[in-house]
């Protein structure tokens, strides 16, 4: 995403050399690698089966795009208090407890036989996912040092690259062949040998400094987020606000506001130091990322899906349209992240966000016709642009705070990017409610909301970034 997992950087700044940690640091990387990559790949791969997953379960609109919301809604709220719990009671600790929560859930999604259990272990996914994710690079951070750290946390974002790449081609081919069910069931090997791993060769101690956990803060933005998605997803399948939809979005926002009164009064014990506001940077860079990857989670989650309900694609094809866009990202990323470090980010976001509107008009263009035509150049198109944002954002959250909070800051951006995602998801549910060509007039207007979102994250970055992208505004 936009940023290294929530929680990630505290750690690999903090954490000191780890000789004699671990007598296989190699080993310690693949746990790392294996576990990263199950929410790596099941945040991409399930898109391709929403439509093969509706016609089993009878699922559609709203109830449908619950499988999305159901797991981005715990991981965009939860990310930062699993961080903090693996400073607390031990990162190896809460790393296997994830990706056995992780498993468990999985297994429980694969047997799902209504829409609501299905939902419900997704949940449990993005409660795991929280917990496994910031802690398997707070562990590389902590085994690994010098030119060795830069090394393997290179090679743990390049298969994190190389995960969200196969991740869709992979499901399609399971969906097509064995089933969406498959999807689910693939989870349990890797967990098993990232377990097995992990309690045999992860050696790492705990922080030295007692980290404070904020459970309430957890619950209030858990409850805040999931009542606002919920009203927002009503009022979308329902084309639009009735009473009780109004209800649920109004309930959100009262509780959010409840997440900031209880923030501001846990001062430095809070998830979410208030603080970290004044500067504008900050602020700026963050709508910024929610508008921007608010955007790039409706393409994901509407392209694969109309692909097969409008166009007939299969699910294998629908996978391999979108292969494009993590190759490119990958490639570009690191370049870009190069121009950044020597030239500031500035001009990387503005234009790299601006490119992304562009290709969301583009994706008006996708239809009947040749894939080369009318998908491709949209995918292309955003990929580029994502591929000038994703490291110069990083760079310029970074830089948009003092050293101390660097941890904090990279992991709320992360949930911000997975919290724009869940708001797009819970806005779609007019879109999903349409069926086969009937899809892509409401697609075609999507597309257009969101290259006016991209857009709008262009002038965010234009007007709040420092040319240097160094020294933060404030």
């Amino acid at each position: 995403m936009s940023t290294l997992p929530a929680h990630c950087d505290r750690p690999l700044a903090d954490s000191t050399p780890a000789s004699g940690h671990a007598a296989h640091p190699n080993l310690v990387l693949a746990t790392s690698i294996l576990a990263s990559s199950l929410a790596f790949i099941d945040g991409s791969v399930v898109n391709v089966g929403l439509s093969a997953i509706g016609r089993d379960l009878g699922g559609a609109g709203a109830n449908l795009s619950w499988v999305v919301s159901g797991y981005l809604l715990p991981l965009s709220s939860l990310l930062l208090l699993g961080g903090a719990a693996g400073d607390r009671y031990g990162r190896r600790r809460i790393l296997l407890a994830g990706i056995a929560a992780f498993a468990l859930a999985s297994l429980l999604c694969a047997w799902a036989p209504r829409l609501w259990l299905l939902v419900g272990g997704r949940v449990l996914q993005g409660v795991g996912a929280a917990l496994l994710l910031p802690n398997s690079l707070a562990i590389l951070g902590a085994t690994f040092e010098g030119k060795a750290r830069g090394r393997a946390i290179g090679i743990w974002a390049a298969a994190g690259a190389a995960a969200g790449a196969i991740g869709p081609l992979l499901g399609g081919w399971l969906i097509d062949t064995v089933g969406w069910r498959a999807v689910f069931y693939i989870n349990l090997p890797i967990a098993a040998l990232a377990i097995l791993l992990g309690w045999r060769y992860v050696r790492v101690p705990r922080g030295d400094k007692p980290v404070a956990l904020d459970p309430a803060g957890a619950l209030l933005a858990s409850a805040g987020l999931g009542c606002l998605t919920w009203g927002l997803a009503a009022a979308s399948a329902d084309k639009g606000v009735t009473t009780t939809s109004a209800l649920g979005m109004a309930a959100g926002v009262v509780v959010l506001l409840a997440f900031l009164w209880v923030e501001r009064r846990a001062g430095d014990k809070a998830m979410l130091p208030l603080k970290l506001f004044g500067s504008h940077s900050f602020s700026g860079l963050n709508l910024m990322t929610f508008l921007l990857y608010g955007a790039l989670g409706a393409l994901m989650l509407l392209v694969p899906y109309v692909l097969i309900q409008a166009l007939h694609y299969t699910a294998k094809q629908a996978g391999a349209a979108l292969l494009p866009f993590p190759i490119v990202l990958a490639v570009g990323s690191p370049l870009m992240g190069r121009v950044a470090g020597s030239h500031g980010s500035r001009l990387p976001l503005s234009i790299g966000a601006l490119l992304v509107a562009g290709g969301f008009l583009l994706g008006t263009r996708i239809g009947p016709g040749h894939y080369a035509a009318t998908v491709l150049p949209a995918i292309l198109v955003i990929a580029v642009g994502m591929a000038c944002v994703a490291a110069p954002l990083t760079t310029a959250v970074l830089s948009s705070v003092d050293g101390s909070h660097t941890g904090i800051a990279s992991g709320f951006n992360s949930a911000v990017a997975r919290g724009g995602g869940l708001i797009a998801t819970a806005l779609l549910g007019v879109v999903l409610t349409a069926q086969g060509r009937a899809l892509l007039a409401p697609f075609h207007a999507a597309m257009v909301v969101c290259a006016a979102s991209a857009l709008a994250s262009s002038v965010c970055a234009f007007l709040w970034v420092k040319g240097d992208g160094v020294k933060p505004s404030r």
